[in-house]
């Protein structure tokens, strides 16, 4: 696996070979994306009704996984995210590690930029340690990523329920070309919920 990830121009790892790495034969995995770029990493390792990317709520990624993760505790949780929406809503990690979810994992593609409003850079391009604010919170399972042999140990992880797990996964800062998810909330939101409660969900 290491060998397919492989790096971007600035030796860091290549975030969409990571994203389908940890996606790749993913059972019952349900995946909540990030705004921007994460959403497009997802879609583009295989659009499914079990994905569910967000247009828009920066901040809100880590606390829509928690709700999903409480209320579907039989299926494993996936929060794909970006550093700039994660800083947003740090707040959620104190959350997380309280409500302690085993099916959740959340996983921070650290390009240390602001890739949707102009390359800006962020705190984590300055030293904030993410992975060490969620283990301060209270997270035990909380990962600095950097290196490709490092990702097949992080996908078993989050398919082992026993988190909650918090990963910080430093990305190569390239811009890619778009991999769009459907455009309309509404038809994400339905087959998603779909997917999730079956082909009755809407009489739910």
């Amino acid at each position: 696996m290491a060998a397919e990830i492989g790096t971007g121009p600035s030796g860091k790892l290549h975030r969409r070979a990571v994203v389908r790495a940890l996606l790749r034969d993913r059972g019952r995995l349900l995946v909540i994306g990030g705004l921007g770029a994460p959403a497009w990493d997802i879609t583009d390792a295989g659009d499914a009704p079990e994905n569910l990317p967000l247009w828009g709520g920066m901040g809100g990624a880590a606390m829509m996984g928690l709700g999903l993760a409480l209320a579907q505790p039989s299926r494993p949780v996936l929060v794909v995210t970006g550093d700039g929406e994660m800083l947003m809503g740090v707040g959620a990690l104190a959350t997380i590690a309280v409500q302690r979810p085993a099916n959740l994992s959340v996983v921070v593609l650290d390009n240390e930029h602001y890739g949707e409003t102009g390359m800006q850079e962020t705190h984590t391009r300055h030293g904030v340690d993410l992975a060490g604010m969620a283990r301060a919170a209270g997270i035990p399972d909380s990962r600095l990523v950097t290196r490709a042999e490092e990702v097949q140990a992080l996908r078993e992880a989050l398919h082992a329920g026993a988190g909650p797990l918090f990963a910080q996964v430093k990305v190569d800062e390239q811009s890619l070309p778009l991999v769009l998810p459907p455009r309309e909330g509404a038809i994400l939101q339905a087959r998603f919920r779909e997917a999730v409660l079956g082909p009755k969900a809407h009489l739910q």
